[in-house]
């Protein structure tokens, strides 16, 4: 079975795991410092808090930046449900901007057009959540600047897109927003096992951050409001335990090393896929010039025969091609629905969603088993048009 992702663990992985182990600190001490000072440098933030997920940071992003009840935000529908799911753990309201039919990114066009609407009605987002779908960044600068004529925060979802580049700036850098996520799960292009984290280049977003992360809690001495005696420490925010440990960071700062390795073996292979493919029955996630995508995901449309979807999907796994779709729509899920979403809300992510089958793409596979994936994908096409 080809899996569609999988992770890559070496013996140094395994070896800056063991060290941690053999250490003092298991959680809170110099693995996590390093793995964040590591995240930060490689992106060219200022700052970088680690947790232990992406979920956590989309939350703690959006706590960050004062999202609470009355506040809208807005995501793409082609996404997994955390992004969405962190406005409505503040008490906001949630909608989504449709997606372009080439990137499958959140479109910025149509963005502007909702942005029209929602000021003519007093209902502008607090913060939109541009998702790097894939691996592939979004249109940063015209986002950023819908943000500056309209007033909202950025936060980008970059849980695929670690090692990603747009116009030579490291996704991550935040220089078109004001915070940015990543996710760390083992299917991801660099895996602390379960772990996430935040970039920021403002100083207040982060100290807000590392606030939440850990209970709400201080110990800074010029923010203790009661006692200043040497073991005191104050809750005084309503935080979470969301830190990454030190075992979760050690693996992270290990597989850091090889990021670029890796987003270069993704590109190969999704040149190779490309090459191999007819574009006249397959379409592929476009890639514009200035943009490196990070290839977490090679998501195909069948562009002929989108009917037949379920029938290709089907005769893959029987030939022990592990295919996955990415995603439902957050908009029709049972959940979403009760918040009166529906089907045709946004049609373009739906007829993507309708067409769409994920490839398997990581370093691991070979290029042997790559040709057999589009043999197989070929004859399943072949039959299914029959």
């Amino acid at each position: 079975m080809f899996s569609y992702g999988r992770q890559h663990i070496t013996a140094e992985d395994i070896d800056a795991v063991v060290e941690v182990l053999s250490s003092s600190y298991l959680t809170q001490g110099p693995a996590t410092e390093r793995f964040e000072s590591a995240l930060a440098s490689y992106c060219g933030a200022s700052y970088c808090a680690s947790v232990n997920s992406a979920t956590s940071a989309l939350h703690l992003a959006c706590l960050a930046l004062g999202v609470g009840p009355g506040d809208y935000v807005w995501t793409s529908p082609i996404s997994f449900v955390a992004s969405a799911n962190c406005a409505l753990y503040c008490g906001a309201s949630i909608d989504f901007v449709d997606i372009n039919e080439n990137t499958y990114n959140l479109c910025p066009d149509r963005l502007e057009e909702k942005l029209s609407i929602a000021k003519a009605n007093g209902k502008l987002p607090k913060v939109v959540i541009p998702v790097h779908f894939g691996g592939l960044p979004c249109d940063l600068k015209k986002i950023r600047e819908l943000a500056d004529s309209y007033g909202f925060h950025i936060i980008e979802d970059a849980a695929h897109g670690i090692g990603a580049s747009y116009f030579n700036s490291k996704i991550g850098d935040c220089r078109y927003s004001d915070i940015t996520v990543f996710s760390f799960h083992p299917v991801k292009v660099i895996t602390s096992a379960e772990g996430g984290a935040i970039t920021t280049t403002s100083e207040k977003l982060f100290k807000k951050v590392l606030e939440l992360r850990s209970h709400g809690i201080t110990r800074d001495p010029g923010k203790l409001i009661h006692d200043a005696s040497p073991w005191y420490y104050e809750q005084q925010n309503l935080g979470f335990n969301y830190r990454m440990s030190d075992i979760h960071a050690a693996l992270g700062e290990s597989q850091l090393k090889r990021l670029d390795s890796y987003v270069n073996s993704r590109n190969e292979l999704a040149n190779l896929y490309n090459a191999q493919f007819d574009s006249s029955v397959i379409s592929t996630q476009f890639v514009d010039t200035g943009y490196k995508s990070a290839y977490h995901l090679f998501s195909i449309k069948l562009t002929t025969i989108p009917d037949k979807r379920k029938y290709v999907f089907q005769k893959l796994k029987e030939a022990g091609v592990g295919v996955n779709v990415h995603y439902i729509p957050i908009h029709l899920q049972p959940y979403f629905r009760k918040l009166g979403f529906k089907k045709g809300d946004f049609p373009v992510a739906e007829a993507y969603y309708n067409s769409c089958i994920t490839l398997p793409l990581h370093p691991q596979l070979s290029k042997e088993d790559q040709s057999r994936v589009c043999r197989y994908l070929k004859d399943a096409i072949n039959e299914a048009a029959l």
